[in-house]
């Protein structure tokens, strides 16, 4: 099993990542803030559904390629690297989020469940963030769980961390909605610390020659 130290690094990391302002959240913010609580929390059942699937397909994939090739599971991992910079420049240069306000409601539940579905699986960087996210919290212990199972296990964890927060941010939304809009130097700090988490993750990736043992 994964060690008391790798969760708890795993776990803060990911309430952290998942509190930043981003596509997921923001949906969930708005949609809240305008329709109420209720809304925001099927939408996040949605984005959470999305979440399980792209954690399959991402657990099941890499063992794969592990099994068939480790050079192509290197590559991958190279290509997580630059993902992660990628993204912590993107985070250092992103500017405060204005959110827009919407009269559109929806009445329909199922409505409200798809359109977070829609919104995760139409999103390909969620997949490679997590091609690039949880293979570093993987051990190569021979005694421990498969790759595989690890992976499902990361990010089944992660799933229920982002359900837990979004539905935090469905119950706060009339706050953080203010927040967010009025003072935009919190989303500034909040950017520069995101920056630097995925600069370390990607020193992470890049000097770690562990290869996961399926």
């Amino acid at each position: 099993m994964l060690s008391i130290e790798t969760l708890v690094t795993f776990i803060s990391i990911s309430t952290f990542l998942c509190f930043l302002p981003g596509p997921d959240n923001i949906l969930v913010l708005s949609q809240s803030a305008i329709n109420g609580c209720k809304y925001g929390i099927l939408i996040t059942i949605g984005l959470c559904i999305g979440l399980v699937i792209h954690t399959s397909l991402v657990s099941l994939g890499i063992a794969a390629i592990i099994q068939a090739n480790t050079l192509a599971f290197k590559i991958i991992k190279l290509f997580g690297v630059f993902y992660l910079i990628y993204l912590a420049w993107g985070a250092f240069k992103a500017k405060p989020i204005h959110i827009k306000s919407n009269t559109k409601s929806f009445n329909d539940t199922k409505k409200f469940i798809k359109k977070g579905l829609f919104m995760n699986l139409s999103n390909p960087k969620v997949i490679i963030f997590f091609l690039a996210f949880l293979p570093q919290f993987t051990t190569d212990n021979t005694i421990a769980i498969s790759v595989s199972l690890q992976l499902l296990y990361l990010g089944l964890i992660f799933v229920v961390i982002a359900f837990i927060v979004f539905t935090i941010i469905s119950y706060l939304s009339g706050f953080l909605n203010k927040m967010i809009s009025s003072k935009p130097s919190v989303q500034t700090i909040l950017n520069k610390i995101t920056s630097l988490i995925f600069i370390v993750l990607a020193i992470n990736l890049c000097i770690d020659q562990r290869l996961p043992i399926v």
